[in-house]
C-alpha cells in the first residue's frame, strides 16, 4: 500500500477530499455559497464545472459525487467514444429501473466529446437516469451542445490566487499521511515564490513542481536553485485550442483597435513566445486592417499582406519582425469600422429579404431573345456621358434608396466622403437637367398641338 502512494503523484495524493479541506473558490464554497448548499441540502443537479487548469474542477466533482450515495462512473472524454457512451447509459437506465437511483456520470475534458457524442447523454438527463457532471477548460457555450447545457447548471472557477497557491504547497509541505511532512523537508521563501509565480494560478503545477524539486535537493531544503532545475524553462499557460488561445488574439485585437501600439506588441509577443503560428496571426492582422481600419487607410491591409508574406518566405525568428512592424502600422493607424458595418448592412438585406431580380436594363443581353424580351434596354453608358456617371436606378425595385455605407472623417475616408457627395450631387444634377428636358419637350409638344388645332379652324 505504502508502495503504491509512494508511485502515486503529489498533486494526486493531496487532493482533497472534503470541501473543508479545498482551498480557494470561496464563490462557490461557504455558508449560502451553490456547492455548499447543495451538500446540505442532498440536492444533487447535473454540473459543468468551467475553470483554467489546476483549479479544482475534477477535485470538487469528486467531493459532491461522493457525499451522495448514488453509484458514481468516472470516464475521459479522450479516451472515450461513443461505443463506451452507449453501454454506460444503458447501465444507468438499467439501475434506475431497479433501484429508482440515478448514476452520477463524471466527465473529464468534456469539451472533446463531439456533438453526437453529447447528444446521446440527453434524454438519460432529461428522463434522471444520470447526474451528469464534466469538467472543461474551454467555454461551454461554444463546446457543448445548447439543448444539454440547457440542462446543466454552469458552475465557474476562477484562477487560484497566489495566496491559495501558498496554502496549499505549505499543506503538502507538513502533511504526514500524503505529503511530504515525513521527510521533513524545508522550503526557501524565494523558493516558493518561484514555484507559485510559476504555477500561474494552477494548483498540480505548484505540486508537480514541488515534488520534482524535493527530489533534487541536495539537503534538507528546497532551494530557488533546485527550483530552477526543477522548471528548465518557463512554460507559459497557453493552449493553441483553448480558451486562453481565444483570450489573446481578442486582447491583441482590441489593443489594435484602441491604438495602443506598446499593448499591441505585448500581446503579438506574448503570443509568439508561447508558439502560436504566427501565419494564424498575420491572418488576423489582414482581417483587422479590413475590419477597423478600412478605408481610413487602404495601405494598412497592403502592409499585412506584405508582413503575412514575409513571414512565410522566412519563417522564425527574423519573419516575426515583419509582423511587429505590421502590428505598429496598424496601431497608429487611423480607424473606421464603416466597410465593416457598409458589408454587414447589405449582407442583411440579401439574407433577410428574398432574392429580387436584376433590373432589365442591367442584364447583359448576349443573345437577340434575350434582347427581344428586354435585357438591356435603357442601359446608360457612363463613359459616354460629360461626368462618367447617370441618374440610372441600380438597385433591385424594392431597395432603392438603400444607404450602407458612411464614410468617416478620419484619414483617406474624408477624400472618399467628398467624392461619394460629389457624385450623388453630379447624379442629382442629371435627373435635374433630364426633368427639365422633359419639361421643355412635353411644352413644345403641347404647343404643336395647339398649333394643329389652331390651323384647322
Amino acid at each position: 500500500m505504502k508502495k503504491a502512494k509512494k508511485h502515486t503523484p503529489l498533486a494526486e495524493r493531496m487532493r482533497p477530499r472534503s470541501l473543508e479541506r479545498f482551498y480557494g473558490q470561496e464563490h462557490l464554497i461557504g455558508q449560502g455559497k451553490i456547492l455548499t448548499q447543495l451538500i446540505e441540502t442532498d440536492h444533487l443537479v447535473s454540473v459543468i464545472f468551467w475553470g483554467p487548469p489546476g483549479s479544482g474542477k475534477t477535485t470538487l466533482g469528486n467531493i459532491l459525487a461522493k457525499h451522495f450515495d448514488y453509484p458514481c462512473l468516472f470516464f475521459s472524454a479522450v479516451l472515450s467514444g461513443i461505443k463506451e457512451v452507449k453501454d454506460v447509459m444503458a447501465k444507468a437506465e438499467s439501475h434506475k429501473n431497479l433501484y429508482g437511483q440515478p448514476t452520477v456520470i463524471f466527465i473529464d475534458e468534456m469539451h472533446r466529446f463531439n456533438k453526437a457524442q453529447q447528444g446521446a447523454f440527453l434524454p438519460y438527463v432529461e428522463k434522471g437516469d444520470i447526474i451528469l457532471f464534466g469538467s472543461t477548460t474551454e467555454n461551454p457555450s461554444f463546446e457543448i451542445i445548447a439543448p444539454l447545457l440547457s440542462r446543466m447548471k454552469v458552475l465557474v472557477l476562477h484562477q487560484l490566487s497566489g495566496e491559495t497557491l501558498v496554502r496549499i504547497v505549505k499543506d503538502a509541505l507538513t502533511d504526514q499521511e500524503n505529503g511530504l511532512g515525513n521527510s521533513g523537508i524545508k522550503l526557501e521563501s524565494q523558493a516558493q515564490q518561484m514555484i507559485v509565480d510559476y504555477a500561474n494560478g494552477d494548483a498540480r503545477r505548484a505540486l508537480n513542481t514541488l515534488e520534482i524539486s524535493a527530489d533534487l535537493a541536495k539537503g534538507s531544503k528546497i532551494t530557488i536553485e533546485d527550483v530552477k532545475e526543477a522548471l528548465q524553462k518557463r512554460i507559459l499557460l497557453y493552449d493553441k485550442k483553448g480558451e486562453e488561445h481565444f483570450n489573446l488574439i481578442s486582447a491583441l485585437h482590441k489593443s489594435l483597435r484602441n491604438s495602443d501600439t506598446d499593448a499591441s506588441l505585448y500581446w503579438l509577443t506574448r503570443m509568439l513566445v508561447a508558439g502560436e503560428d504566427p501565419l494564424y496571426i498575420a491572418r488576423r492582422l489582414v482581417r483587422f486592417a479590413s475590419e477597423d481600419i478600412g478605408l481610413a487607410d487602404p495601405q494598412a491591409l497592403a502592409i499585412s499582406l506584405r508582413a503575412k508574406e514575409a513571414y512565410d518566405f522566412i519563417g522564425s525568428p527574423e519573419g516575426e519582425l515583419a509582423l511587429a512592424e505590421a502590428v505598429i502600422y496598424l496601431s497608429a493607424a487611423p480607424k473606421s469600422n464603416r466597410a465593416y458595418v457598409a458589408f454587414s448592412k447589405a449582407k442583411k438585406d440579401v439574407e433577410e429579404s428574398p432574392f429580387e431580380p436584376v433590373p432589365l436594363h442591367l442584364r447583359n443581353p448576349v443573345t437577340q431573345l434575350m434582347k427581344d424580351t428586354g435585357y438591356g434596354e435603357g442601359y446608360e453608358y457612363a463613359h459616354d456621358l460629360p461626368f462618367s456617371t447617370t441618374d440610372m436606378e441600380t438597385f433591385p425595385e424594392r431597395l432603392k434608396g438603400r444607404k450602407y455605407y458612411t464614410p468617416g472623417n478620419l484619414g483617406l475616408e474624408r477624400d472618399i466622403k467628398k467624392r461619394i457627395e460629389w457624385w450623388e450631387k453630379t447624379k442629382t444634377q442629371i435627373l435635374k437637367q433630364k426633368a427639365g428636358q422633359s419639361k421643355d419637350s412635353e411644352k413644345k409638344r403641347k404647343n404643336k398641338g395647339s398649333k394643329r388645332k389652331l390651323g384647322k379652324k
